[in-house]
């Protein structure tokens, strides 16, 4: 974490306003973009991404200045989006009751434009275990996958957010790549 924000962060819990506003219009358009890839829904990432920024705002106080801001704030929208998910109730439609129509009652017929749920199950398992070996790479290589990867930040803004050399960027997301691999192809050969 840079020592501005850090600096922007102590401000902002001592109730300075404009260090919050300057902490929100530097994370805003990233925090948008990565909530509307999520619900897809500009209206409503704009909604939740106020939301992010107003539980950060409330939760500041226990955010852990050993980890990067970004990827707290990034980890607050996330479950945010997920807790819309959740909420969101979509209409649902018998396909046992009738439609009337004059000739009588027909039963309606729906393509089948799922997945498997075997291809569901299998998809899952692979997206858990990609985010449990993310979960165990050191916190400097997961920082700079979860960046590029999950973030779509360039090598440049990795390097501008971490405070660090972009060579240095490239490098660890590289070798946390190649973690990656290593650890995914011993998951399946245990298979």
């Amino acid at each position: 974490m840079t020592a501005e924000i850090s600096q922007l962060i102590e401000q902002a819990l001592s109730g300075d306003q404009k260090s919050y506003a300057e902490i929100v219009s530097r994370y805003r358009e990233q925090i948008y973009h990565f909530i509307l890839r999520m619900v897809k829904d500009r209206s409503q990432a704009e909604d939740l991404m106020q939301e992010t920024f107003i539980k950060a705002f409330r939760a500041l106080s226990s955010f852990n200045s050993d980890y990067a801001f970004s990827t707290w704030l990034y980890k607050i929208a996330a479950n945010n989006c997920i807790d819309y998910f959740r909420k969101k109730k979509l209409p649902t439609l018998s396909l046992d009751t009738p439609m009337q129509s004059k000739d009588g009652e027909l039963y309606r017929e729906f393509a089948d434009r799922e997945q498997s749920p075997e291809f569901e199950l299998i998809n899952r398992e692979r997206t858990s275990q990609i985010h449990l070996a993310i979960e165990d790479l050191p916190e400097k290589y997961k920082e700079a996958i979860l960046l590029r990867h999950s973030m779509d930040k360039s090598y440049e803004e990795i390097a501008e957010e971490l405070g660090i050399p972009l060579g240095t960027v490239k490098v660890r997301i590289f070798r946390a790549r190649e973690m990656l691999k290593s650890k995914l192809k011993e998951q399946l050969k245990k298979r």
